[in-house]
């Protein structure tokens, strides 16, 4: 017998043969069980504003949330290492799980502690995603012989296509289970939350079947001289970009990213859609936000070639949110009627295309700029974006849509009025123009704000010297 046939194993090892459909099969488990969770979160945030209005419990508590969020991200990748990633997606899902829980009681001693503890949870679940996604499209190219940049494409785009459906289908379900005349109902609000709980338990159990990766990392035996050099390792690589020109002029656009998705779930939702729709009409806008958001998702990310398509596509999706925009500063008015239902449900998908082009836009940007930091370049990206969410929310108690229409609306008036005195045009009795006694006793003696009496003594020395003043 030949010596070398004893060597041979009596088992052939075939795993190598089956590792790439195993891989694929990982990344619709994935893919499937973030849209379970996140078709429960994403819903049940359209709705914070309004369910849990009172005190304004709700828009704190997500500002809270994207506080936390912003600090936590800087460190994610710690957590990652230690952990691993498919250990750390499962332990990101437990933040979103104990948030749907804590609203079956919303109160600041359950809602506001859970924030806290989300925002760690979701910088934990968002890099282990995204670190988990790479290493498996790697390891997929190297067994299967195909090109690395094509396999991660192709992983990434298959995630987000299901992933973009999650407000679609989240949506869907709340306009199901709170149907146009429950707005308010504790019963039916209770039951949508349960619903949700039993899909994101659905996809916390779902997670645990992904295949572990190998990119967990080596403790060394002197622990604390590694710890302390992977936090200095992580804080350079989150400082490093801001010291680049092309990070500084991206940030903008990663801060308005934030601000118009924020505007969306604090403001939007709150002002436009529940006045006229409720509660329930909160469900069905949002989920012609999320088609829309998908189907442009999709489109701009096979559009994109380079820089300059970027730029092309990023600018029409802007032009679309800024229509909505120019439209709710100036214009709008809510109505009833057919026009009621319509008007919101546009705005919808106004704002879903802008979306959808920003995030893939951003993504595909940063990746073409910081080839060499991609790290640290989606720090920044998730830094700027959660700060600046976290701001709308914690303002918009202050700031709110229906007191900067009234400001305009002042303004406007205030114009025509000024225009009108100053033409000297119109009779005593027409409204639009002020007598200037009248209009300088508005400005001085009611207001008690300084500008407004500086204001009030330019306008009398300036109807002096032009001899318009007549005090009859």
């Amino acid at each position: 017998m030949d010596p070398r046939d004893e060597e041979a194993p009596l088992v052939v090892d075939v795993s190598g043969g089956e590792t790439p459909k195993n891989r694929t099969r990982d990344v619709h488990i994935l893919s499937c069980a973030f849209l379970l969770i996140f078709l429960a979160y994403g819903a049940a945030q359209n709705l914070e504003t309004t369910i849990n209005s009172e005190g304004n419990l709700g828009t704190v508590s997500l500002g809270i949330l994207y506080v936390s969020f912003a600090f936590f991200s800087l460190f994610a990748s710690l957590v990652v290492r230690v952990l691993g990633s498919k250990n750390a997606v499962v332990l990101g899902t437990t933040g979103y799980w104990l948030y749907i829980a804590a609203n079956l009681k919303p109160t600041w001693y359950t809602m506001v502690p859970v924030s806290l503890y989300m925002g760690f949870a979701a910088s934990v679940i968002w890099v282990g995603e995204g670190t988990y996604l790479t290493s498996i499209a790697r390891s997929h190219a190297i067994d299967t012989g195909l090109h690395e940049g094509t396999v991660i494409g192709n992983f990434n785009g298959e995630f987000w296509a299901v992933f973009a459906l999650h407000q679609f289908v989240g949506n869907l379900i709340t306009l199901a289970v709170l149907p146009k005349g429950t707005e308010g109902s504790t019963g039916s609000t209770t039951l949508l939350f349960i619903v949700f709980l039993c899909s994101m338990t659905l996809g916390t159990i779902l997670m645990c079947f992904i295949r572990k990766t190998n990119d967990k990392e080596k403790v060394s035996e002197d622990s604390s001289v590694s710890f302390c050099s992977a936090v200095a390792s992580r804080l350079n690589s989150v400082i490093l970009p801001l010291l680049d020109m092309r990070m500084l002029l991206v940030i903008p656009l990663i801060a308005y990213s934030g601000l118009q998705q924020a505007f969306v779930w604090a403001s939007y939702t709150k002002d436009i859609v529940n006045p006229t729709l409720g509660e329930a009409g909160v469900g069905g806008a949002m989920a012609v936000y999320g088609a829309f958001d998908a189907i442009c998702s999709l489109a701009a990310g096979r559009l994109t070639s380079g820089l300059r398509s970027i730029t092309v596509i990023v600018c029409g999706g802007a032009f679309f949110q800024a229509l909505i925009f120019l439209w709710l500063l100036l214009k709008y008015s809510a109505t009833s009627g057919v026009l009621g239902v319509i008007y919101p449900l546009l705005m919808a998908a106004f704002l879903g295309v802008g979306d959808g082009v920003l995030n893939t836009q951003l993504s595909a940007l940063l990746a073409l700029l910081f080839k060499h930091d991609t790290e640290g370049a989606f720090a920044q990206l998730k830094v700027w974006q959660s700060s600046a969410i976290a701001v709308v929310f914690f303002l918009s108690p202050v700031v709110t849509l229906q007191t900067m229409h009234k400001y305009s609306q002042l303004l406007r008036h205030r114009r025509r009025q000024f225009d009108s005195f100053a033409a000297g045009s119109g009779s005593d009795s027409d409204p639009n123009r002020l007598n200037p006694v009248s209009l300088c006793y508005s400005y001085y003696l009611r207001p008690r704000s300084k500008a407004s009496r500086n204001m009030a003594v330019e306008l009398l020395i300036w109807t002096r010297s032009t001899g318009r003043l007549d005090t009859g």
